[in-house]
């Protein structure tokens, strides 16, 4: 069965921003959001779009004792056609629901949120940016809503989406950043969260961001939790290496998100010839690499920002210049043919591409 949602239209638009503008990312969102609710005695029920603005919350809500929160974060994008596409969503949709037994939450049904979300679009679409390089952020939640103080899961949920029109992520476009290795503080420890979009990962990792900000740098690579040695994840991205003539990245684990960029990676690195790995990469064979000059290239991958090039690894040992700090021909190759596939100017020989219509 299909969806009902009723849908409630704003009687007071929002401002649009200025089309010629950088639009940054997360500044702007669009004047309505999908709801609904979930009890055990229900189910899931009243699926709504209504306009946007606050949402009222007991304040002993789940969410802001014991930290039940997820989320996902996908795009929407205007074709080359005038038609407006998803990027993936069924891939985006299933780890959410992979990933919400682990916060003991009871996740969408996959086709209801896939359905709730190109509804939202067609009730938006005016706002999703025309300029390059532009989408339409989508950005599912999920939430304890019960009010109660005792250490259970909630028996009360809220799922909604909101819509934000987003530019570049670091506001550098494709220029190189600066990542410091975090050998301190870790991202997520092996038999934790770090493999599900919990909003605990992310509180977690902002201290050693800040500090590397304030430092000069872009983001912070995280290392492993027990030896601080093997790359795990960059910033909010997955990490990919260029050393001699491959493509590596680390496995998948209970530490490590399964980025839908990291594998639309991996299925082009192999279309466009390269030597793809999956496997442990260590700080040592970086900086061995680097002295041997075989590191060519390493960058991040992720819904935001796509895939952003890394021009410098900084630690507290040293300093490594990566491509002369310029983006490498790997990371333009792949970052032109997935905005490629998203826009509509090469072929889509996955069917990554989902119509809103």
């Amino acid at each position: 069965m299909s969806l009902s949602i009723a849908v409630t239209r704003t009687t007071s638009p929002r401002p649009k921003p200025d089309p010629t503008a950088e639009l940054g990312f997360g500044k702007y969102f669009s004047d309505h959001y999908f709801a609904m609710d979930w009890s055990a005695d229900q189910g899931w029920f009243d699926a709504r779009i209504v306009p946007y603005g606050p949402v009222s919350l007991d304040p002993a809500a789940g969410v802001f004792h014991y930290g039940q929160a997820m989320f996902e974060g996908l795009k929407v994008f205007r074709r080359s056609d005038g038609s407006l596409a998803l990027f993936r969503p069924e891939m985006h949709a299933r780890r959410m629901a992979a990933g919400a037994p682990r916060l003991c939450m009871p996740p969408p049904a996959v086709e209801d949120t896939l359905q709730a979300a190109r509804a939202l679009v067609k009730v938006d679409a005016e706002w999703v940016p025309r300029k390059e390089n532009t989408a339409m952020y989508l950005r599912p939640t999920l939430i304890a809503t019960e009010g109660f103080l005792g250490v259970r899961p909630a028996n009360k949920y809220l799922y909604f989406i909101i819509a934000s029109p987003v530019g570049s992520y670091y506001g550098k476009g494709l220029k190189p950043v600066r990542i410091w290795v975090e050998a301190e503080q870790v991202r997520a420890a092996r038999g934790g969260l770090g493999s599900v979009k919990a909003g605990a990962n992310y509180v977690s990792s902002l201290f050693a961001a800040q500090r590397a900000k304030a430092d000069g740098y872009d983001q912070v690579l995280w290392l492993d939790s027990q030896a601080h040695q093997l790359i795990e994840e960059v910033g909010t991205m997955n990490l990919f290496v260029v050393i001699g003539s491959s493509l590596i990245t680390a496995p998948l684990s209970d530490s490590i998100l399964a980025g839908v960029t990291r594998d639309s990676v991996l299925v082009l690195g192999k279309e466009l010839g390269l030597t793809v790995e999956e496997r442990a990469v260590s700080v040592k064979e970086l900086s061995a690499a680097h002295k041997a000059g075989t590191l060519r290239e390493v960058f991040g991958t992720g819904t935001a920002a796509v895939i952003s090039s890394v021009g410098e690894l900084a630690s507290a040992s040293e300093k490594l210049q990566i491509n002369k700090g310029e983006p490498g021909p790997i990371a333009l190759k792949l970052y032109e043919e997935i905005t490629g596939i998203q826009r509509g100017t090469r072929p889509d020989r996955h069917n990554w591409m989902v119509p809103v219509a």
